[in-house]
C-alpha cells in the first residue's frame, strides 16, 4: 500500500504505520507556554502557598517580599522589602522569589533578622554581582555567601564565630538548590521533617513540572495529591504500588504536606 503524507506543522518527525500505511508527523517541538519569558520569573505562587512549601510563617515572608510597619517613637516607619516580586501589581511571588525566601530563611536558625540591614547586604550583593537575584544565582554559593555573611555580620555586630556559624547554615540550605548551567536556580529541594538540615532529596520544586508544585523527585507526581489520598485512608504501601515509588517516598510526601516529624 503507497504511504500517505499527514501535513502537520513544520519540525516534526515521520512514522508510518506498520498497518495502515499512512505516515504520520508527530510534533517535537517544544511548545513555548510561557510566551518566550523564563518560568522563573513569573508570577506564580501565593503567599500562603510559598510559606506552606517552605514552612515560613506568612507574616515573616509578607514583610520580606512587601515590607512591614513598624512602631517608632512619636509614630510608624516602614521597612522597604527585601525582594522584587516579578509584577508590584500582583500579589504572587516568582519561582525565584520562592528561592530567594528559602536562602534567607536559613539565617532565621540562629538570628533574629533585621530587615534593614538584611537589605544593606544584599543591595551591595546586587551591585556586586550586577544582579536583582543574586541569592539565587550560583555564584552566591561559590563565593558570594562570605561577602554577604562578612556584609551582614558586621552590620549586625556578629563576631567570627557567630559569621562561621551563618556561613554553615547557608551552605547546608544552598546544597538543596540546583542550577542550571547559565547559574540561575533550576530545582529546590525544600526540607521535608521539620527538625535538622541532614534530609534526603526526596521532595522537589521545579518550574518546569506540574507549574512548579512540590513533587516527589524524578517525577510530577504532586506531593499533596500523595497527601490527599493518604487522609482519604489509602495506606502508604498501596499508593507506593499504585505509584511505583518506594515506600520512604511516599511517606516523606505525606510528611512534606502534613508538617509532621
Amino acid at each position: 500500500m503507497e504511504e500517505r503524507s499527514i501535513s502537520m506543522l513544520p519540525g516534526n518527525k515521520r512514522y508510518s504505520h506498520p498497518r495502515y500505511g499512512v505516515t504520520l508527523k508527530a510534533n517535537t517541538s517544544k511548545l513555548d507556554m510561557y510566551g518566550g519569558r523564563d518560568p522563573r520569573d513569573l508570577p506564580a505562587y501565593r503567599f500562603a502557598d510559598a510559606a506552606r512549601y517552605l514552612n515560613i510563617a506568612l507574616p515573616t515572608l509578607r514583610s520580606w517580599i512587601k515590607g512591614r510597619f513598624y512602631e517608632v517613637k512619636g509614630g510608624r516607619r516602614f521597612f522597604k522589602p527585601v525582594f522584587y516580586l516579578p509584577d508590584p501589581k500582583q500579589p504572587l511571588l516568582s519561582y525565584t522569589n520562592l528561592v530567594e525566601a528559602f536562602v534567607l530563611s536559613s539565617l532565621r536558625r540562629k538570628h533574629m533578622i533585621d530587615l534593614g540591614k538584611i537589605r544593606t547586604a544584599i543591595r551591595a550583593l546586587e551591585k556586586e554581582f550586577d544582579s536583582k537575584h543574586p541569592l539565587v544565582e550560583h555564584r552566591f554559593e561559590t563565593y558570594g555567601k562570605d561577602v554577604f555573611v562578612e556584609m551582614y555580620g558586621q552590620l549586625i555586630d556578629v563576631g567570627q564565630g557567630g559569621q562561621l556559624a551563618m556561613r554553615q547554615l547557608l551552605q547546608e540550605y544552598l546544597t538543596r538548590v540546583e542550577h542550571d548551567p547559565s547559574g540561575k536556580a533550576a530545582k529546590l529541594y525544600p526540607f521535608v521533617r521539620l527538625n535538622g538540615t541532614d534530609q534526603p532529596k526526596t521532595i522537589v520544586i521545579n518550574p518546569y513540572v506540574s507549574f512548579g508544585k512540590p513533587v516527589i523527585a524524578g517525577t510530577g507526581l504532586p506531593t499533596h495529591v500523595v497527601a490527599e489520598r493518604y487522609k482519604a485512608g489509602d495506606s502508604i504501601p498501596d499508593l507506593a504500588r499504585d505509584y511505583g515509588r518506594k515506600e520512604e517516598e511516599i511517606n516523606d510526601a505525606i510528611r512534606y504536606e502534613l508538617r509532621v516529624a
